[in-house]
């Protein structure tokens, strides 16, 4: 039934494996590939015809993850996978960016590229396994493919280069790199580093390169046995066409391309495509298209002969020279930290918000829950370029590039401990010509530092492009976006003064070589160190204070054994502390707590509240107390935050007290000395020892009493009424534990008492006698 063909090799100490002929066989091409026990099946289906009027390769890649694989149900109030996560959408572009170069000129039948995750091991990360699978299907499918590619995920541990590391390893080492090739050329780079040499970078690039080559000859071999034939591709001679396009708008185009303001070369050039349509303005759909087409190769071979031949690019700058740049910080009076920052026509307003732990990103993925405590989003509104268009939730262009520049700033964060916030950086395009994000990773960085946080060194970011004909090429610093359309590189580099934090490179012919790479990594370090430079004049270092407006967040130590104590039943403790106090309080469960607030009174008070609640009381120490409850023989003062004691109506005031309510209140503030704490944790307190004024200890003008004979269950009493607490007090707030019995003499003869001491009434406390009447 199933005519199924295979082939394995040895990829990083495990097996790889790619499959097919078992499943999803109607597609054109569809692939199992397995990494251990991690399984992505992928499947390539292409259209036979052509839409009308279609002028654009419209492949689709799809990526999703299935949370059975992991064996979980997903989270939420729906039970199935709905729209791409993030993840999903990064890993999507990771496969789209590769394979697109490698489809011919011209094709423009619509592909869809569907890989999904089936199962998953925890350890073999399924992103790259679904490219290898992309690559493997699209290869034995038939289309006109001019792969295939390989692709290979590197870390990097004490000086060793480590393929397809676990996200452990990766944690625990200094890059994560993700390489796609052919056998010739390296396609694409995506990278994410903890500040390394170009050096190290480069060797990462060619060890994923090597590696990808392994993949590459395991797919040939697939195809040599299960590859669909080719599909036959009508060849057709334009260069008649071509020679009339030139001819016609050549010389206007060349004389466009000399103005180096973007608005005035713009309408130039429209201005001299405008002869195209009069000298075709008969002409069929299909020859309208080709013209079109034509007139954007004209556009590519003046300005790239230009640079090759001249030296000179379309805003007169040579090849190294990066546009003037203005950046100024504390742009926006109410953000906890701003930035403007601007390139030649591109510019970014960047401002940073900082948060608490509950506002961390939630993370709903095949290892399970997560957080995120740095978050970078981009945008891109179309007025950026000055176009009418779209404008809305981001797409994916929008989420890759704030991920790119999320890469190139998450390395030189504090950590969670020296510095207990979730950052947010928002970007917000306003204008753009050419690399807008690495205008995001200057602008974000100084916000960062405008609003406080103490990074390890501030980053710049630069965009490099190229011009490659034949053996001849050109690397180009800081590209405009016309460069970027007609050029056939854009290579993203991001650092520090000390090193690379991220690396990308999108490729639009077929590869590019370790030698042209060199290059442009040695040309990227000369312009990050410019702009770092120009960056450093508005902000050279992270500021001292946080704004008036951030949050201020105070962490403290509690014991384990006081956490239900500080949460309380429900959380009722800690929902009062926050009512009170106005303060935001956050407990892990190690005993970090983590208190916020903009009032720095707030924080304050939530500490000494949890404090008291998770110190024991001190004899001979004053308190802060509330009055809670009154009775007859005193009153209850809660102090310490959570904690009550007895102060007996006779420690209330020097002179005598007839009733409690006449000296007290409920609620009434007041100073109290602890006296005692018994065994139990029964705790007796004195306010008349304390001045309620200044909370200044008093000196205790009462003379002391002798303790009377046998009076263990009667109290030490001292001055006078002291130790009344243990007995009755007690007994109507714990429901009748009286403390020990007083002693009674030998009992008659038939159980009766002795009429020399007779029962104590049972409503009397042990202590009360005749002196205290």
């Amino acid at each position: 039934m199933f005519d199924i063909k295979k082939t394995q090799i040895e990829w990083g100490g495990k097996t790889l494996t790619l499959e097919t002929g078992r499943v999803a066989r109607q597609a054109d091409g569809a692939v199992i590939a397995t990494l251990g026990e991690t399984v992505v099946l992928c499947a390539v289906t292409a259209a036979r015809s052509v839409k009308e009027g279609q002028d654009f390769f419209p492949l689709t890649v799809h990526y999703q993850e299935k949370y059975s694989a992991a064996g979980r149900i997903p989270g939420g109030f729906f039970k199935r996978e709905r729209g791409a996560t993030e993840k999903e959408t990064l890993t999507s572009r990771l496969i789209d960016r590769p394979i697109r170069p490698l489809f011919p000129e011209g094709f423009y039948n619509e592909i869809n590229v569907i890989a999904q995750v089936l199962s998953y091991d925890g350890e073999n990360e399924p992103d790259i396994l679904a490219m290898v699978a992309a690559s493997a299907a699209l290869t034995i499918s038939g289309v006109p493919f001019m792969g295939p590619i390989g692709g290979a995920r590197v870390g990097y541990i004490d000086g060793e280069y480590i393929l397809n590391p676990t996200n452990e390893q990766v944690k625990a080492g200094e890059l994560d790199l993700v390489v796609a090739a052919t056998g010739n050329a390296v396609m694409m780079v995506e990278s994410e580093a903890k500040e390394l040499s170009e050096e190290v970078m480069l060797g990462a690039v060619v060890f994923a390169h090597d590696a990808s080559k392994k993949v590459i000859n395991a797919i040939i071999d697939l195809a040599e046995k299960a590859a669909k034939d080719p599909w036959d591709l009508p060849q057709e001679d334009d260069s008649a066409l071509k020679k009339q396009v030139k001819d016609l708008i050549g010389k206007d185009i060349a004389k466009a391309y000399k103005l180096t303001a973007k608005a005035e070369r713009v309408a130039a050039i429209a201005a001299a495509k405008a002869p195209l349509k009069a000298a075709f303005a008969d002409a069929d759909s299909t020859t309208k298209l080709k013209v079109g087409k034509i007139g954007k190769k004209v556009e590519a071979e003046i300005v790239r002969t230009a640079i090759l031949k001249d030296g000179r690019r379309i805003d007169g700058r040579d090849t190294k020279t990066v546009r003037p740049i203005e950046a100024m910080v504390h742009f926006l009076p109410r953000t906890h930290g701003s930035a403007l920052f601007t390139r030649g026509e591109t510019q970014a307003i960047c401002s940073t918000t900082l948060g608490t732990a509950d506002a961390e990103q939630m993370i709903d993925g095949l290892t399970g829950l997560s957080y995120e405590r740095f978050l970078l989003h981009y945008n891109f509104p179309p007025y950026s370029v000055g176009e009418v268009g779209r404008f809305g939730a981001p797409g994916r262009r929008e989420v890759g590039h704030g991920k790119l520049a999320w890469r190139a700033l998450h390395p030189v964060l504090p950590s969670k401990e020296e510095f207990p916030y979730t950052i947010r950086v928002l970007s917000d395009i306003t204008e753009s010509n050419g690399s807008s994000s690495m205008a995001t990773v200057c602008g974000g960085s100084l916000a960062m530092m405008d609003a406080g946080v103490p990074l390890k060194r501030p980053v710049s970011g630069i965009a490099m492009g190229l011009i490659l004909e034949g053996k001849n090429f050109a690397v180009l610093s800081d590209i405009l976006g016309d460069e970027d359309h007609l050029g056939d590189m854009d290579f993203k580099v991001a650092g520090t003064s000390e090193g690379i934090t991220s690396l990308q490179m999108d490729i639009k012919i077929a590869g590019i070589t370790e030698e042209i790479m060199k290059v442009a990594l040695a040309q990227a370090n000369e312009g990050r160190a410019h702009i770092l430079a120009e960056m450093n004049k508005a902000l050279g270092e992270t500021r001292g204070e946080l704004s008036a407006h951030a949050p201020r967040i105070e962490t403290m130590q509690v014991p384990k054994d006081k956490i239900r104590e500080v949460i309380g039943t429900g959380g009722k403790v800690i929902r009062e502390i926050v009512a009170t106090t106005g303060a935001k309080v956050d407990i892990e469960d190690d005993g970090t707590v983590k208190i916020s607030s903009s009032d720095p009174a707030q924080i304050e008070a939530a500490r000494k509240w949890i404090e008291g609640i998770t110190q024991e009381a001190e004899v001979g120490k004053i308190y802060s107390g509330k009055v809670v409850n009154m009775v007859d023989f005193g009153a209850f003062v809660n102090f310490m935050g959570g904690k009550d004691g007895l102060v007996h109506i006779s420690e209330i005031k020097n002179e005598r007290v007839a009733k409690v309510s006449d000296v007290l209140t409920e609620g009434q503030e007041v100073k109290v000395k602890v006296l005692e704490i018994d065994p139990r944790g029964k705790v007796r307190l004195s306010m008349r020892v304390v001045d309620q004024e200044t909370g200044e200890a008093l000196e205790d003008t009462r003379p002391a009493r002798e303790p009377r004979e046998g009076g263990e269950g009667r109290g030490d009493r001292g001055p006078r009424g002291e130790g009344r607490g243990e007995g009755r007090g007690d007994r109507r707030r714990e429901g009748g534990d009286r403390g020990p019995r007083r002693e009674r003499g030998p009992r008659r003869e038939g159980g009766e008492a002795s009429r020399d001491e007779g029962p104590a009434p049972e409503f009397a406390p042990a202590f009360l006698t005749r002196d205290d009447d």
